[in-house]
């Protein structure tokens, strides 16, 4: 018998997980990717030659990835070099507020008492109970399990005796008050109201659920030696070992339908690649636009322009930092941060006094790996954007006013920056020509609402051989998340084969091999 294949468009974390438990399973697999490069979101941009990563930059929850590659019979510290940040992020607010917080609680706690007072450091202490309780409320039964279809589902996942961790995680407050429940500073209340921008949401809209993300962090931010590129190169390897073929440069223009299930796909050379089974990971809206055919436009709901998860507009560039000690991460916060959500996600235009986001990706501390000033280094400026690429996207001039508002809010702070060079900037229009459908979402659909974690699409579709993965589908946006959607992709295909092979009678020719 011919050996089951299976064919992965996209070679994002998701497409790679998915790909590489495929493999281990005995399947034949191949890979396609419209990019010259491994990583989807995660992807490397070069500047004064240097690459600075211009995608996903905080490097959490490596067990997702310690148990990837180990299962395909390496390590993760075998492939990359990966080390434990000290201070997860540096915050300011003007020239003289700052604050760090610490992989130790503790420390970060003597640091909130000397920045806020004794009694908001105890409140921090609560919250990060309350971010724990939560966390290990989900984790087993929601992020590493298949979608739950409704609360209900949860519910019974959990069982009648867990009924008041389920209550705990406040699925039916926003996360803007229930950090109100904890922190006075609204300093404190706004730090902590970022991490529902970690899933391209406001934390005004957002459910307090989204504070496990503060749990998440304290469990320890990793900085990968060479960038963050080098993850995707290191599951591209992993998998060819296994078997895999990744196929770069290859767009897929059709996915093939053929008796009522997935056949395959068509690329746009006009090449047909057969195969019992195709994994998606892209954004499923691409899917829901007809981009990939037609035959599978139906498979998956689409996700209103409404619906959609934050943008953004990033700046990368060579410069030299003066008058702020810049770390691996940091935020400067705007003053007002109700309005300037009120601006992305209502009037849907960018903020005109952002919070902006450093990434200094050659820092361990506060000096740069190379030394201390004179030269430039790499820095990625990120500010939040609306989703809405490709409708009413920013102008050159509108981009040219929210650079001189980001560089104002880092100057305001005590931030100079030297640029050397050219920048590389993208624009909402220029994620969403990356990632067709979205509008320059980058997060699919937005977290917002008690319903929003429910409507995510799970690994199955509506056509039998087709599955999904990728941050836009469960359990949800970020890279261990996405490699978590692979895993429960590979999970599910392996499930319907083995289910399918079970209820095939005995002694009938042609039947599919389960091996």
């Amino acid at each position: 018998m011919a050996r089951e294949s299976a064919i992965v468009v996209g070679a994002g974390a998701g497409g790679l997980a998915a790909a590489i438990h495929l493999a281990l399973a005995g399947i034949a697999v191949t890979v396609v990717e419209a990019a010259e490069a491994p990583g989807g979101k995660l992807r490397e941009v070069v500047v004064g030659g240097r690459g600075i990563d211009a995608g996903p930059t905080v490097f959490t929850m490596r067990w997702v990835f310690d148990e990837l590659f180990g299962a395909a019979g390496t390590s993760l510290d075998r492939e990359i070099t990966v080390t434990p940040l000290d201070v997860l992020a540096r915050h300011a607010w003007d020239d003289s507020s700052r604050l760090d917080l610490y992989a130790d609680n503790a420390r970060s706690a003597d640091a909130i008492g000397d920045f806020a007072g004794a009694a908001e450091a105890q409140r921090f202490r609560d919250f990060c109970d309350r971010a724990a309780r939560i966390y290990k409320t989900l984790e087993g039964p929601f992020l590493r399990a298949q979608r739950c279809r409704s609360p209900f589902d949860l519910t019974r996942r959990l069982g009648l005796a867990r009924l008041p961790e389920l209550a705990a995680i406040s699925p039916f407050a926003t996360m803007w008050s229930g950090l109100g429940r904890h922190f006075h500073d609204p300093r404190l209340r706004q730090l902590f109201g970022r991490y529902a921008t970690y899933c391209g949401s406001s934390p005004f809209l957002a459910p307090a659920t989204l504070m496990l993300v503060a749990h998440v962090e304290q469990q320890g931010v990793w900085l990968i030696e060479g960038g963050m590129q080098r993850l995707a190169e290191a599951l591209v390897r992993t998998a060819e070992r296994l078997g895999v073929t990744v196929r770069l440069g290859t767009p897929v223009a059709e996915v093939l339908v053929e008796r009522g299930r997935a056949a395959g796909v068509v690329l746009a050379t006009g090449e047909r690649l057969d195969a019992d089974t195709v994994v998606i990971n892209a954004d499923v809206a691409a899917l829901a636009d007809g981009r990939l055919g037609i035959a599978v436009r139906g498979a998956v709901p689409g996700v209103p322009p409404k619906a959609r998860s934050l943008s953004a507009v990033t700046w990368c560039v060579m410069a030299e930092p003066e008058g702020f000690p810049l770390h691996h991460h940091t935020v400067f916060f705007a003053p007002d941060y109700r309005a300037e959500f009120d601006r992305l996600m209502r009037d849907r235009r960018l903020p005109a006094d952002p919070t902006v986001y450093v990434c200094a990706q050659d820092r361990l501390g506060d000096i740069a790996a190379d030394g201390p000033g004179n030269q430039p280094e790499p820095l990625l400026v990120l500010v939040n954007a609306p989703p809405s690429g490709d409708t009413t996207p920013p102008s050159d001039a509108a981009l040219e006013i929210a650079r001189h508002a980001a560089f104002e809010r880092l100057r305001r702070c005590g931030l100079e920056l030297r640029v050397s060079g050219d920048a590389v900037v993208t624009s909402p229009a220029d994620f969403h020509r990356r990632f067709p459908g979205t509008g320059g979402a980058l997060y699919g659909r937005a977290s917002h609402g008690w319903m929003a974690s429910f409507r995510r699409p799970g690994s199955r579709t509506r056509i039998p051989g087709l599955y999904l993965a990728g941050g836009s589908t469960h359990p949800g946006p970020g890279v261990p998340m996405a490699a978590l959607s692979g895993r429960l992709a590979a999970a599910a295909v392996i499930a319907d084969r083995d289910s399918t092979s079970r209820s095939r009678p005995a002694g009938i020719s042609g039947g599919m091999s389960t091996r």
